[in-house]
């Protein structure tokens, strides 16, 4: 598992926002502040989505919002 911290995608509310936004995987990302190594998702921000990045939860970029924890 990795330690995902704030300003990395994994607790950022793009971090799979394209189709999956209340998927429990993310919520348990959000709450526990870990993720599975080979997690990979869309990114959903609105200046990189028609670029359909594919992020991990421990990447980043100076667009992070952070997610509410539901």
């Amino acid at each position: 598992m990795l330690q995902v911290h704030d300003g990395q995608c994994g607790l950022c509310t793009h971090f799979g926002e394209i189709d999956r936004r209340d998927e429990p995987k993310l919520v348990q990302i959000r709450t526990s502040k870990e993720a599975p190594e080979a997690l990979t998702e869309e990114c959903g921000h609105p200046q990189h989505a028609p670029l359909h990045l594919i992020v991990t939860p421990t990447s980043g970029c100076t667009g992070f919002e952070l997610a509410m924890a539901n």
